[in-house]
């Protein structure tokens, strides 16, 4: 089996640090509840970028990641103006599935938001569930050699 919950390793891992605009502001005066969904996907796709694993190189590997559940907590509102940390973490990747976690954090440390997303790996064309290659583990920082 490919894929380890041990070690964290900086491949594994990311942060973008943002502001909260007007856009991202609701009729209750703080950052409505999808907009952290978008920032969590954000720092997904800057992750995967920033690893050599954008889609087309993903496609060409033959396998793209679908989210299969997102689980959302929010602990505290942000605000018009807040800088926010927004950090994923890849937990565990086994077989077809990836679990990322995120956190959304005021500069001030203060846990806005958390999530975990259990994604599928499938192929691009079919749909159909298929285990990424050794090679792309590799570029988030799974090794066959820390497998267990």
């Amino acid at each position: 089996m490919r894929g380890v919950t041990d070690a964290l390793t900086p491949e594994r891992t990311h942060t973008l640090t943002l502001s909260v605009q007007p856009s991202d502001i609701d009729d209750l005066g703080h950052v409505n509840n999808a907009v952290y969904l978008s920032w969590f996907e954000g720092v997904a796709r800057a992750h995967a970028d920033r690893v050599g694993a954008d889609l087309p190189t993903l496609r060409a590997l033959g396998v793209v990641p679908v989210a299969r559940t997102h689980t959302i907590h929010y602990h505290r509102p942000a605000l018009l103006g807040d800088e926010v940390h927004v950090t994923t973490v890849i937990t565990e990747s086994r077989g077809v599935r990836a679990t990322r976690t995120y956190t959304a954090n005021r500069a001030d440390g203060t846990l806005l938001a958390s999530c975990e997303t259990q994604w599928v790996w499938v192929h691009p064309e079919t749909g159909r569930p298929k285990a990424p290659p050794a090679e792309l583990l590799a570029r988030f920082g799974f090794h066959p050699e820390t497998a267990r």
